[in-house]
Order: structure tokens, then C-alpha cells, then sequence
């Protein structure tokens, strides 16, 4: 295929020899599937702010750290100089976040590098070496089901012990390979510490998966596992290997516990009608 113009400054530096076929392209980057060295990779490339139609950015990037007091004064001032560093520090959270939780043992994308502004890591596989599939996209038995819940639950516990959320973790940006599902799209990741929306995005993304997943096995649409980790981090009691339960018990006095409970409700009764319809429509076969 043609070259695209940003990767081939990398195909000048000889970071990636040839670019195969395009792997998708969202509000945010295009990815590419690349050939580096006699592996096969994909490279993510991102778009410039005026092309992007993300939102509410303001809200994810509360928190994060500028590099030093010039480029926070000139964001702050949203000079022409400080919209570059916005973008800069925008384009580099998810490689820096890639290689954190690496090392936080969370199961992302091995990152090899960030070069002129793309993102070359690890393509992510099925058993035949095609593309891994979304968690979206696949089918799966009630025990299925609910490994990947746990695992996905244990994966955002780390996450949260090295500080970070995810902030749009859904079936949508969870890849299924042979070894079990690979968190993807980190560039919204947030401050679990510094970010005041933090505990609502942790909620979301717990809540998310959980609907998704209780889809296939309904039983853990009665758990609450997003909340009890909250509280556990809040009280610094939450640690990479801490046994969670699912169970919680509700403050009622919470001011904005019937907004959250309404918003999880709604997503886990979507769920249960689809499995419902699912279920109708194998006894009318």
C-alpha cells in the first residue's frame, strides 16, 4: 500500500521497513499493521488536535504532569506555544502509560518505541495470527465469561495501584488473544490521585465491563466490584493482589449515589435484555 506521510519518517530511519495494510483508523489515531526488523507490528498514528472530534479533554488530561513551569504557564495561558505542548504531552501520555504498566504487569501492548510522533507496538494476535478480535466481536460461555471478568478486574486493580485509570475502558478497547483479553487506547488515561473525576471514570470502566461481560454470564451484574476497589484505594488498603469480593455496601447518604446507580443500572439491564433476546432467539431455532 502507499506509504502514509506520517509513517515515513520512520521508514526513512529504517525503525520499520515496509507498512502492510491499515488496522483501523478512530477519532483519536489511525494504526497501521508495519513490518520492523522481520517482525510484524502495528504503528499508531496520531491525529493533529484540528482533526480529532475526542471530547471533553479538559477533563481527562486534569492532573497530569507538565514537564516543566514554562510549558504549564503557556498551557494555562493556551498560547499558540502552549497548544504544541498540550498536543506533545497529549501524544505522549499513552506511551508513557504503555511502558508503566508494563511494569506494573497490567496486560497492554508491548511498546517499542515513539518516534516522530507514532507509536510502534506489539500487534495483537488470534491463534491463526490475524488480528485479535475485540471483546465485543466474540461469543462466549458463562465461564468464559466470567474468567475474563476476573482478570479484566485484576488488571484494573493494578492499574489503580500505579495511579492511573484508564477512563474509557469498555468492550470496544479490550482485544481477545490465545492468552486472554489485552487492554488497548490508553491516550485518555487519568490521574487516580489528581484527577476529580477519577472515582466516576473507575466506576465507568468497571461497570462497563461488567455489563458487557453480563451479557454472557448475568450473575455478575449483581456485583460492585468498581466501588469496592474505591474504597479500598481511598483507605490505601488496596494493593496489586488484594482479594476482592464484588460485594459492597452503599452509603446512602452519598450525594451523587442515585445518579451513579442509575447510570450502572441502566447499562446492566441493557445487558440482561440482550442476553434475554439472545437466549429467545436459540429456543426459536
Amino acid at each position: 500500500m502507499k506509504t502514509p506521510s506520517g509513517l515515513q519518517p520512520l521508514i526513512d530511519d529504517g525503525v520499520i521497513d515496509a507498512v502492510m495494510r491499515p488496522l483501523k483508523s478512530g477519532k483519536e489515531a489511525a494504526v497501521y499493521v508495519v513490518s520492523a526488523g522481520g517482525e510484524i507490528r502495528c504503528a499508531k498514528v496520531y491525529k493533529d488536535m484540528a482533526q480529532r472530534s475526542f471530547q471533553q479533554r479538559v477533563q481527562y488530561q486534569e492532573g497530569r504532569k507538565v514537564r516543566g513551569s514554562r510549558e504549564a504557564r503557556a498551557i494555562a495561558k493556551a498560547s499558540k506555544y502552549g497548544r504544541r505542548q498540550q498536543e506533545a504531552e497529549w501524544k505522549n501520555t499513552e506511551v508513557e502509560a504503555l511502558y508503566q504498566l508494563r511494569d506494573a504487569g497490567v496486560r497492554v501492548p508491548e511498546p517499542f518505541g515513539y518516534f516522530h510522533g507514532v507509536l510502534v507496538m506489539e500487534l495483537v494476535v488470534d491463534a491463526d495470527g490475524h488480528s485479535a478480535p475485540r471483546l465485543g466481536e466474540v461469543e462466549l460461555a458463562p465461564e468464559q465469561a466470567r474468567g475474563f471478568h476476573r482478570f479484566l478486574v485484576r488488571q484494573v486493580v493494578k492499574m489503580l495501584c500505579a495511579g492511573l485509570i484508564h477512563g474509557d475502558l469498555s468492550e470496544y478497547n479490550v482485544l481477545v488473544a490465545p492468552d486472554g483479553p489485552v487492554i488497548i487506547d490508553l491516550p485518555q488515561v487519568v490521574s487516580a490521585a489528581g484527577n476529580n473525576a477519577a472515582r466516576t471514570m473507575l466506576l465507568r470502566d468497571v461497570n462497563n465491563l461488567t455489563a458487557s461481560l453480563g451479557a454472557w454470564a448475568p450473575e455478575l451484574l449483581d456485583t460492585w466490584y468498581g466501588e469496592e476497589m474505591w474504597a479500598l484505594y481511598e483507605a490505601g488498603e488496596l494493593h496489586p493482589d488484594t482479594e476482592l469480593t464484588g460485594r459492597f455496601e452503599h452509603d446512602e447518604s452519598a450525594p451523587d449515589l442515585d445518579g451513579v446507580r442509575h447510570a450502572i443500572n441502566d447499562a446492566r439491564e441493557e445487558a440482561l435484555i440482550r442476553q434475554q433476546g439472545r437466549e429467545a432467539a436459540a429456543e426459536g431455532d
